[in-house]
C-alpha cells in the first residue's frame, strides 16, 4: 500500500463507459499500426508452456512461474508464461518467416510475485512482437530506428485518442531521445537506476536506455535481463555494451518516468554462450530452445513488449493501471485509491 501514489487533485477525465470505448479503439488503432509499420502477422500464443524446455522468461531471476501439473501428461508440469521472449523466436522458425518481417500477438501472464502498485498487476498483457533480421541488422542504428518507429505508431495513437476526446490533452514530445545506460550513470553518478530515468525523462519527455543487463563501471546492472533472449553483451559500432533497451516516457500525471516497452536485438550463438557464462548459467545450454539456437535452428532476431493496459493508462490519462484492467487488489489500496479518485475495475 505505500507504494500507491496519490496525485493531488486527480479526477478521471473520462467515465467508465468512455474508458472502456478508449481501450479499444487504443488497442485497435495501435496493434494495426504496429503491425503496418513492422511487417507483422498476428499469431496465436499460449498462455502456458510445458516447464524445463528453457521456453519461459524467468524474467530477472526471482519471479516464480504459476504452475500446474498437467494429467493426461503423467503430471507433467506446466507453467503460465511470464513472456513470449524465446517462443516467438521458435515461432518464426516454425513459420519459416523471411528477414524484414515478423510476427506479433497478444500476450497474457500472471506474475504472482509484482509488488503491487499503480503501474505493477497481477495481470500483465502486451503486445509480444519478434522480427527475422539479418546479420548486418545487428547494429545499433538499427535498434534505433526500429525504436523510433514504434514511437512514432504511440504518437499517432496519442493523437486519435485526443481527437476523439477533447478533454484529453497530448504531451508526449515529437522525438524520442536515446542514452545509454552508462552515459546516464555518468550523468547522474548519486541517483539510483529508477531516480536516473526520472531525471532523464522528465528532461526529454521520451527517451530510450540502451544498454541494461550487463554491469555499469559501479559493478551493477541498471536493471536485470535474462541471459538468454537480449543481447546486452555485444559491443556495439558506437563502441557501447548492449543491444537492448526500454523505451520510457516522462507521464506527468503520476509525475515520474513510465516503462512503455522493453526490447531488443536477441542473442546470437556467441552472446547466448558469453551471456550464460556471466550469470553462471550454463547449465540451460542443455534445454531445448538453447539446443535450438546454438544449432542453427533459429533465425536471428529482434524483439520486445509493449504494455496494452499501460498503453491505454497513459493515453487515458489514468492514475492506476487498476482504472484499465480487472485485476485482484488488496482491499486497502482499493480504498485508498477511491479516496484518491482512482476508480479500480
Amino acid at each position: 500500500m505505500s507504494n500507491l501514489i496519490k496525485p493531488e487533485g486527480y479526477k478521471a477525465l473520462l467515465d467508465m463507459r468512455q474508458t472502456e470505448m478508449g481501450i479499444k479503439m487504443i488497442k485497435d488503432f495501435f496493434q494495426q499500426n504496429l503491425s503496418t509499420e513492422l511487417r507483422l502477422r498476428r499469431v496465436t500464443a499460449p498462455l502456458f508452456v510445458l516447464k524445463g524446455l528453457g521456453i519461459n522468461d524467468d524474467l530477472n531471476g526471482v519471479e516464480r512461474p504459476v504452475s500446474f501439473p498437467i494429467k493426461d501428461l503423467g503430471e507433467a508440469q506446466a507453467e503460465v508464461v511470464h513472456s513470449l521472449a524465446k517462443w516467438k523466436r521458435l515461432t518464426l522458425a516454425e513459420y519459416e518467416i523471411e528477414p524484414a518481417y515478423g510476427v506479433y500477438t497478444d500476450m497474457n501472464a500472471i506474475r504472482a510475485d509484482e509488488e503491487l502498485d499503480n503501474l505493477h498487476s497481477l495481470y500483465v498483457d502486451q503486445w509480444d512482437w519478434e522480427a527475422v533480421i539479418t546479420k548486418k541488422d545487428r547494429t545499433i542504428a538499427f535498434l534505433e530506428n526500429i525504436v523510433r518507429r514504434i514511437y512514432g505508431a504511440i504518437l499517432r495513437t496519442e493523437f486519435l485518442a485526443c481527437e476523439h476526446y477533447p478533454q484529453l490533452k497530448p504531451f508526449l514530445p515529437k522525438e524520442i531521445h536515446f542514452i545509454h545506460a552508462q552515459d546516464l550513470l555518468d550523468m547522474y553518478p548519486d541517483l539510483s537506476p529508477k531516480e536516473r530515468e526520472d531525471a532523464i525523462c522528465k528532461k526529454y519527455g521520451a527517451v530510450f536506455v540502451e544498454g541494461i543487463g550487463g554491469k555499469l563501471s559501479d559493478g551493477k546492472k541498471h536493471d536485470g535481463r535474462a541471459p538468454d533472449y537480449d543481447d546486452w553483451s555485444t559491443v556495439a559500432e558506437n563502441g557501447k555494451v548492449g543491444l537492448n533497451g526500454d523505451i520510457l516516457i516522462w507521464y506527468p500525471v503520476l509525475g515520474r518516468s513510465f516503462e512503455l516497452s522493453s526490447m531488443g536485438i536477441r542473442v546470437d550463438k556467441e552472446s547466448l554462450l558469453r551471456q550464460l557464462k556471466l550469470e553462471g548459467k550454463e547449465d540451460r545450454e542443455k534445454l531445448y530452445f538453447h539446443q535450438q539456437l546454438l544449432n542453427d535452428k533459429l533465425p536471428l532476431s529482434i524483439g520486445g513488449g509493449i504494455g496494452q493496459s499501460r498503453l491505454c493508462m497513459v493515453l487515458l490519462h489514468k492514475a492506476h493501471i487498476g482504472e484499465i484492467q480487472a485485476s485482484i487488489w488488496p482491499e486497502e489500496m482499493r480504498k485508498e485509491a477511491e479516496e484518491a479518485g482512482m476508480n479500480l475495475i
